[in-house]
């Protein structure tokens, strides 16, 4: 199959122009769809701007690849323009984009036209077929273009295939395997860069492409007992057990098309570091390196661990928020949030949605550390430490005694047993080899997840000393200054948004809106300042993301959006990512922002009966003007701290034009 089959004249415009990238997206989607090869015109442009927003598919050099592989494309297509004003689409060089293809992709098995696709991403690398291009005056004269120059990287390949054959026998000094999310474009042009650059240095090399149509051009044994060192050029999990032993140099797959060069002398030069598979931990991620820090791999680990608890936070939260808002009869008595059904409906899903949250967080951090047998134990220390069970339970089964160690104990639930696994499974490398089919299936849970249980029984006693330490001081600072009151919870909601603290400060604000705690409308005050402090640290994210955009990456501006809907929804934990990347700058800013926040929602007087909702309450707050003048109040203020405190990235990383 030929690039010209895939690309006919109706597709192409030359000397087009757009005002800007949606724009240029636009256009050439309405190219695509006039081969009649789009069921879905919408559905399929939406696929593209998902694509985009994983990362720009600018190349640099004023070329841009957009595409998406979706249901809404019945057959392959592609389509062309070329764009002499050039438009700017978010290029890592910051240079406009003059030469675009679009590639729809069916969402099906039959893969043939990944071929002839990866071909036009490796022509493309050429910079006199691309001026060729640039240079057409009509569709024909473009299509022709293409055709002399798919025909001689056809040759090209074929000699190259010879060559190859002739090489296998002498062996390679370096193997390499490129790999990106989509596979469609990327993980070729990777590749290409990579022989390219190889050829004019004099190295040997051979490149496993894992592509969406499968693994090509796969790595031997032999081939890689030979090499010299391994690269990997992905963005995405790649299996590395084949590599045991070997130099391996891990980056992007970006770097693979931009800096082929610089990889292979990584290898050439020494300075790889030798991988090496421990505890049978086969999968591990393409972005790893056996030189990392300790604190980085901890870092990861967490964030694997926080990245799928945000799902159960924000559902949960959401739809608990959406219970205290349908539930005005309830206003008042102790069943508010769930004294008719409609309101118990929201409130029963999320609650047990955002009950997950501790488990989960386990789970995953200890996955990410011992990989999928890792799981269960994770998800049982993290159950246990949701619960609180302890040994002295065991001997009464009075579950009225137990107090859960709460976030911190399952954080700690996380890491231990990810490494009690790891441990457990390193023992059994010893194991006959007629045992390994069992070891994943019986092995490693029963083991593991006993180990864990008994660990979380010892500490858990410790984790609720712990919490209800918190509890104690809180409560030890009385409520006769109820504005310093106010100061100090907002503050603690903002220290470690969703752990020990924020929890404790949390309960406090709850425990107080009890009618047997005699506080009356001080405790609503009090409940009232925890809300508001925990809803600002999204919001000074969302701020800072959205008018100081130069303090940010693209990536990080895209993700601060959601946290509008996350601070106002009273979900502190949607600013963790951020807290986690930068906690110098963005932990002190938000909890000076939420503690100014709460000591004038105290100040003001505003009350809040609802334990939860953030902003879907606003109806039930005392005082609702001046309470949200309180949030805007401290999100600003905290903002313009962490904005002027962060230091403008450079254009190269913001993804912004000087």
């Amino acid at each position: 199959m030929k690039i010209s089959s895939l690309l006919k004249p109706e597709a192409i415009a030359i000397g087009a122009a757009a005002s800007s990238k949606d724009d240029a997206i636009s256009k050439l989607v309405d190219l695509m769809t006039t081969q009649g090869n789009v069921a879905d015109r919408d559905a399929y442009e939406a696929a593209v701007h998902a694509r985009e927003d994983e990362g720009t598919t600018a190349l640099g050099e004023g070329i841009a690849i957009p595409h998406a592989k979706t249901s809404a494309v019945t057959a392959p297509g592609l389509a062309a323009m070329t764009l002499p004003a050039g438009v700017d689409y978010d290029a890592p060089d910051g240079q406009p984009t003059t030469l675009m293809f679009l590639i729809a992709a069916p969402d099906t098995k039959a893969d043939v036209h990944l071929e002839v696709l990866s071909r036009l991403s490796t022509l493309l690398m050429d910079p006199e077929f691309c001026a060729s291009l640039r240079d057409a005056k009509d569709p024909a004269e473009f299509l022709a273009a293409i055709d002399a120059a798919e025909a001689a990287k056809l040759a090209a390949d074929d000699e190259k295939a010879a060559a190859a054959a002739e090489r296998d026998a002498a062996g390679y000094d370096i193997v390499a395997i490129t790999a990106c999310p989509t596979g469609i474009a990327h993980t070729y042009m990777a590749a290409e860069g990579l022989e390219m650059k190889a050829k004019e240095m004099g190295v040997r090399i051979k490149v496993e492409t894992q592509g969406s149509g499968g693994a090509k051009n796969v790595l031997s044994a032999e081939d890689i007992a030979g090499a010299k060192g391994v690269i990997i050029a992905a963005d995405k999990n790649v299996d590395l057990s084949r590599f045991d032993g070997k130099p391996l140099y891990s980056c992007p797959v970006s770097r693979g098309i931009n800096e082929p060069e610089a990889l292979i002398n990584e290898i050439l030069e020494g300075k790889a570091p030798v991988h090496h598979v421990a505890g049978g931990v086969k999968a591990q991620a393409a972005s790893s390196s056996d030189n990392e820090s300790t604190w980085h791999k901890i870092y990861k680990h967490l964030m694997n661990g926080v990245s799928h608890m945000l799902p159960f936070v924000i559902g949960g939260g959401i739809l608990t928020a959406i219970a205290f808002l349908v539930d005005q009869p309830g206003l008042g008595t102790s069943a508010y949030g769930s004294s008719i059904p409609a309101a118990a409906l929201f409130k029963t899903i999320g609650g047990e949605a955002f009950g997950l949250m501790l488990p989960i967080l386990a789970g995953y951090i200890a996955s990410s550390i011992a990989d999928r047998p890792g799981l269960a134990p994770g998800f049982v220390g993290g159950l246990f430490a949701k619960a609180g069970y302890d040994f002295a339970y065991l001997g009464t089964l009075d579950s009225t005694t137990l107090v859960s160690g709460g976030f911190i104990a399952a954080l700690f639930a996380g890491f231990a047993a990810g490494y009690i696994t790891l441990g457990i499974e390193r023992a059994c490398d010893r194991l006959p080899a007629s045992l390994e089919g069992i070891k994943p299936m019986l092995i490693y849970p029963v083991l593991g997840t006993l180990a864990i249980g008994v660990v979380m029984l010892a500490l858990n006693p410790l984790f609720a000393l712990i919490n209800t330490a918190l509890n104690g001081f809180l409560a030890g600072l009385g409520t006769s200054n109820i504005v310093v009151l106010g100061l100090v919870l907002g503050g603690m909601m903002s220290v470690d948004m969703g752990g020990p603290f924020n929890k404790a400060a949390y309960v406090f604000g709850t425990a107080a809106l009890d009618p047997s705690s005699g506080l009356g409308t001080t405790g609503q005050i009090i409940m009232a300042s925890v809300m508001v402090g925990g809803m600002v640290p999204p919001l000074v994210i969302a701020l800072s993301t959205t008018f100081f955009k130069n303090r940010w990456t693209k990536a990080d501006r895209n993700a601060g959006l959601v946290n509008y809907i996350m601070g106002l929804s009273f979900i502190s934990e949607g600013a963790i990512p951020f807290a986690a990347a930068d906690p110098g700058h963005v932990l002190p800013s938000c909890i000076i922002g939420s503690a100014i926040a709460g000591g004038l929602s105290a100040a003001f007087g505003c009350t809040s009966p609802a334990p939860h909702g953030g902003a879907w309450v606003t109806a039930v707050i005392g005082n609702p003007l001046m309470w949200l003048v309180a949030c805007l109040v401290g999100s600003v203020i905290g903002c313009v701290i962490l904005s002027f405190w962060k230091k403008p990235l450079p254009a190269s990383e913001s993804g912004l034009e000087k």
